[in-house]
């Protein structure tokens, strides 16, 4: 005849099971911690690991950037790291990016400009809420003309505060005299990069004029369905949500990026990067 299991025998073996899952999940989430923990911690706006900046240039630059968020909330994080250990320079911008939350939570209005002085490469990440101002043509710009050149005559300090210099007067809504300048920097007619910016300056083109027919047309050609709502081209048309460009939206309403977190204080509000900017390498 068979007996009971004792409670002290089910005790043990509810403890056994537990430590078991314990230790399943932390072997689970053990290669998620080592893969973050290799990403420095925010120190300051001028993180400089791999001790190419000198100290006077650092001191100018934090200070620079201070006042900078201070007037209009957009921040900018300069790092220098010593090698990115096989990793793309995208990526890792990227991860360093969200783990360092740079921007405001509701703004995303963060830049990171990210330097490995082993690999030879650096990368501008820019944040969701500036990819519109800071764009990925001035970011190549930034690079090719202040840190390519700078970094090649071994001037690390002079060309990251260029850099700095010109993606401030960008956010500040004077990019002109960088794509003039750049303009006169131009050395070949056309070459690969050129055929790319042309396709994303055609695409953007696309996207924009489209809008704003889709926002003309379905009323002059469509079926009225009822107040403000056209049926065109197998598709419903209803103005109850409008982009910044004014067109329709078609479809249930989609939600835009949100971010965690509160406040946008230097240790980052929040902010989020969806790979925007630009790399190069010297």
């Amino acid at each position: 005849m068979r007996g009971r299991c004792p409670a002290g025998q089910r005790g043990a073996r509810r403890i056994a099971n537990l430590a078991l899952l314990y230790a399943i999940l932390s072997l689970l989430f053990l290669p998620l911690t080592a893969f973050a923990a290799d990403l420095p911690a925010l120190t300051g706006r001028v993180v400089d690991i791999a001790g190419i900046i000198d100290a006077a240039t650092k001191a100018a630059l934090t200070q620079k950037l201070a006042d900078f968020e201070t007037k209009g909330s957009d921040q900018i994080v300069v790092a220098t790291i010593n090698s990115l250990d096989g990793e793309e320079i995208e990526p890792y911008a990227n991860r360093l990016f969200r783990f360092w939350k740079l921007g405001q939570a509701k703004e995303n209005n963060g830049v990171l400009l990210l330097v490995a002085r082993d690999d030879h490469k650096m990368r501008i990440e820019v944040g969701y809420g500036l990819e519109g101002t800071l764009t990925d043509l001035h970011t190549k710009l930034i690079i090719e003309n202040d840190m390519v050149p700078a970094f090649r005559a071994g001037d690390f300090s002079g060309g990251i505060s260029k850099a700095v210099d010109d993606m401030i007067m960008v956010l500040e809504g004077n990019p002109e005299e960088l794509v003039a300048r750049g303009e006169r920097n131009q050395q070949a007619p056309f070459n690969s990069d050129d055929l790319f910016f042309a396709v994303f300056i055609s695409i953007w083109a696309i996207i924009f004029f489209g809008s704003i027919a889709v926002s003309v047309l379905p009323p002059i050609f469509g079926q009225k369905l009822g107040p403000g709502r056209y049926r065109w081209l197998g598709m419903t048309f209803e103005p109850h949500r409008r982009s910044s460009g004014g067109g329709w939206s078609s479809g249930s309403s989609g939600g835009g990026w949100s971010s965690g977190g509160g406040g946008g204080g230097f240790s980052g509000g929040g902010g989020s990067s969806g790979g925007g900017g630009s790399s190069g390498s010297w």
